[in-house]
């Protein structure tokens, strides 16, 4: 049985419709290699990495870096536990992202393997301080509309995500969604759209989603725990991009209240927005982030939820009181996929990487500029190397085209007989190069997504 007939029959693939996968005459790509920006499959064709490994890949496939430090690793340990143990390799990690962020000497970084399980990890630790401090009235969430923050149950309460989180509503704990800045679709927008132009940068308002965020903490601010968000791009709610200020602006609402900030940085980190952090944009220190993805370069599972002293604080207490963060996962600080993210950190600095990004940046502005041309694309959203292509049926209403059309898949599969790996979020074309990505590279990509996307919509 070759690789292909073996995954349809036992393999079970996410968000993904597996009747059509195992149908007759469906062929999975099966990528076996990869160098740089680019992937092979077991027929040797290539494809360049269009969407960075699903945005975990940072400096490409096969870093001589990252490989030897995980190589190393293997000749002394590969795992060992955390639990009442540590190794040489974790707390390094952890001084190395908290320096990063800006923290103090009272923050902490707690290790877990998914952003899901950061998320998770955040949400308890919130909810857990407040309780500790006698702040038994603060039990509520806020977060932002068409939020996605991962698939476990406490990450997924804090999602408003119709079809990934309607069948598990039961399950969920109640939270309050407050409007997400999102400039294109905003109905207190008075812009017309206009051709070549982001949507933030034409939009007229006067801050409605800030005035709704803080309607929505006036009406609990002693009863949220915290406010959750991703800062600058809601990545599965569509690529939507939030204008410049409103993460600062959202953190004074809730610093002025008491509420807490939770940044879910597990897309928007290491470099993605041409900036370690996608807070440090404005300046803005949330008292939780969750890292993933990228955090380990994008080579093992490792995630990471750094917390403010104030929130570890609440924590600490005598044995008796069971005060414990009573949380935890089996490969917790696992050394082999630390030793691989204090690797790729290091590339940072000896390769310069994010001086280097606003010149990749601006390539993939150039390179994507010819799509504003294309009657059916609506609007063009970029943040660093973060690059969204939302279709729609009709320009000047920007009415979407039906979801049953499936028009982001068929672009992304004729962009795939091309050359280019990417994946759309419903009819919104994603383009998310890893850092290592060159100019030449980049164009590649836009020039194969535009060819893909006038075979299916000929303009």
């Amino acid at each position: 049985m070759d690789t292909a007939e073996a995954d349809k029959r036992y393999l079970w693939h996410p968000f993904t419709q597996m009747r059509e996968w195992c149908a007759p005459g469906h062929e999975p790509v099966v990528i076996v290699a990869g160098d740089g920006a680019v992937l092979r499959d077991d027929r040797g064709r290539e494809y360049l990495d269009g969407n960075a490994s699903i945005w975990t890949n940072v400096h490409g496939h096969r870093h001589p870096r990252i490989d030897a430090a995980i190589r190393a690793q293997l000749d002394r340990i590969a795992h060992c536990s955390a639990l009442g143990l540590t190794n040489d390799i974790a707390p390094r990690l952890a001084e190395k992202l908290i320096v990063l962020f800006g923290g103090d000497a009272g923050h902490r970084a707690f290790f877990s393997s998914d952003g899901s399980s950061a998320i998770e990890a955040a949400l308890k630790m919130a909810f857990g301080a407040r309780a500790h401090r006698g702040e038994t009235r603060r039990t509520r969430f806020l977060s932002l509309g068409g939020a996605y923050h991962g698939d476990t149950v406490g990450a997924m309460s804090v999602g408003h995500s119709g079809p990934f989180h309607r069948p598990f509503a039961p399950l969920m704990f109640e939270t309050r969604e407050v409007m997400a800045p999102a400039c294109y679709r905003c109905p207190f927008n008075r812009a017309r759209p206009a051709r070549g132009r982001d949507a933030r940068e034409t939009r007229a308002c006067e801050w409605e989603c800030v005035g709704a965020l803080r309607g929505a903490l006036d009406d609990g601010a002693d009863t949220t725990v915290a406010f959750v968000l991703e800062p600058r791009v809601q990545g599965a709610a569509g690529m939507l991009m939030h204008p410049a200020g409103y993460i600062a602006r959202a953190a004074e609402l809730c610093r002025e209240r008491g509420v807490w900030l939770i940044a879910d940085e597990i897309l928007t980190a290491f470099g993605r927005t041409g900036a370690m952090f996608a807070c440090a944009h404005e300046g803005v220190r949330p008292d939780l982030v969750a890292l993933g993805k990228g955090l380990s370069g994008g080579y093992l599972p490792l995630a990471a939820t750094l917390a403010s002293g104030e929130i570890f604080d609440a924590f600490l207490g005598e044995y008796a009181e069971f005060k414990a963060f009573f949380h935890g996962h089996s490969y917790t600080a696992n050394p082999l996929a630390c030793a691989a993210a204090i690797a790729s950190l290091e590339i940072f600095d000896a390769e310069r990487t994010l001086e280097r990004i606003p010149g990749q940046a601006a390539a993939l502005a150039r390179a994507t500029s010819p799509f504003w041309d294309h009657p059916h694309v609506g609007d063009i959203r970029q943040e660093g190397l973060v690059l969204a292509i939302e279709l729609v049926e009709d320009f000047d209403t920007r009415r979407p085209f039906p979801a049953e059309t499936r028009l982001g898949h068929r672009v992304c599969e004729a962009a795939r007989r091309i050359g280019l790996l990417t994946r759309p979020i419903l009819n919104t074309l994603v383009l998310m190069p890893p850092l290592c990505a060159t100019p030449d590279q980049i164009e590649a990509m836009a020039d194969a997504l535009w060819k893909g996307l006038c075979e299916v919509l000929p303009p």
